[in-house]
């Protein structure tokens, strides 16, 4: 609908807390091209507090309906992993375009459902891997492309997700490696399509994993919750380019390294830091060295950090990645282009993922055609 507002329906709000709260609800906001126009939450009475919260009266307590509305363009899908599927298939069985939280779903024949879906409906999707929309990582784009490193030879990438042995209490679903959200799928997921969209795709990995501490207290109840899926998560492969990347990310440890992510050439090295390894949430720092020494840093141009200015407020807060993927994504309707990551996108991360698991799984060192 080039030219016009775009009508988003939000399914899974919360007016206290909730990703769609903390990020969907004030990137909109900000964004000219788009109108919030319909809400859906778990019950009438989460569904009527989130309206009255938000300012928007068309609130419900069954998506079905949500999805029905004639003017609701695009439905944006943020509850847990497991309902993924259902929810995103009912908003492209009534025709609507979606932006789909990350992970797509549980697991790769989950995505590629989803994904298959998408395409036989022809509309547009988004998925949430909004760290490619970061200025940050726009700017090391450049930076490469100008040969800033020359040819890349390498590559490393060390991080904490989840620091200590205490998990927030909406997150404690994330424990049971059966719902899909999890180290691999969330923080490893979000920093390697980082690192893949940047540097290109694996030819070839290894992998191997582990859950070191297996009894986790869930913040609020203060109960000892079995931990089943992984906390441990190392890969080492080879790009399509030849390049070497080395890939470390842990949780539930005390301290160390947020987020590092260093890129080795013949002619200089880049690197970029974090808080944690969620670089599509934490802002991020590039420095950058020529011809040996230590890297200094270097300012992100304004050109990419002011490129759509009414989202300069939420600069630094978890809203503004996602602002910028809804912004692009609005310019892509109007350009006819796509710059935003879709559920095909989202298809090739889970691949990667299915081969680390595999490689974990079995031992096997050369797992190759991850691309399937």
């Amino acid at each position: 609908m080039p030219g016009s507002k775009l009508g988003v329906g939000i399914i899974g709000v919360n007016p206290a807390w909730g990703w769609a709260a903390t990020a969907h609800i004030p990137a909109l906001r900000a964004l000219p091209d788009y109108e919030i126009r319909a809400l859906s939450a778990t019950s009438p009475e989460a569904a009527r507090a989130a309206g009255e919260a938000f300012g928007v009266a068309a609130a419900f307590s069954n998506h079905e309906e949500l999805v029905a509305q004639p003017d609701v363009d695009l439905v944006a899908v943020t509850v847990k992993v497991p309902h993924h599927r259902e929810l995103v298939s009912a908003a492209l069985a009534a025709g609507k375009a979606v932006y789909c939280e990350w992970p797509l779903g549980r697991d790769l024949d989950d995505a590629r459902a989803i994904a298959a879906l998408a395409a036989e409906q022809g509309v547009r999707t988004i998925v949430g891997l909004q760290a490619r929309q970061a200025p940050a990582i726009e700017f090391v784009q450049q930076l490469l492309g100008d040969g800033y490193v020359g040819e890349v030879l390498s590559t490393t990438m060390i991080g904490v997700s989840v620091l200590g042995d205490v998990v927030v209490q909406p997150n404690v679903y994330m424990l049971d490696g059966n719902n899909g959200a999890n180290l691999l799928t969330v923080a490893v997921g979000h920093s390697l399509d980082t690192l893949n969209h940047v540097l290109g795709e694996f030819a070839d990995l290894a992998a191997i994993s582990a859950i070191r501490r297996r009894l986790i207290t869930a913040e609020q109840t203060r109960e000892q919750m079995v931990k089943t899926a992984v906390d441990q998560v190392a890969v080492i492969g080879t790009l399509t380019t030849g390049a070497t990347a080395s890939i470390h990310l842990r949780e539930a440890v005390a301290g160390g390294t947020g987020f590092l992510w260093e890129i080795n050439g013949t002619d200089g090295t880049l690197r970029i830091t974090a808080d944690a390894a969620l670089p599509e949430i934490f802002p991020l720092t590039v420095a950058g060295v020529r011809g040996g020494g230590e890297p200094v840093q270097l300012s992100v141009p304004e050109a990419l950090t002011q490129q759509w200015m009414t989202l300069a407020p939420l600069e630094g807060a978890p809203a503004f990645n996602v602002g910028r993927a809804y912004a692009a994504f609005a310019a892509d309707i109007d350009n006819g282009t796509q710059t935003v990551p879709d559920f095909a996108d989202a298809v090739r991360r889970h691949e990667v993922i299915a081969a680390i698991e595999r490689s974990a799984a079995t031992g096997t060192h050369d797992v190759v055609a991850v691309m399937q």
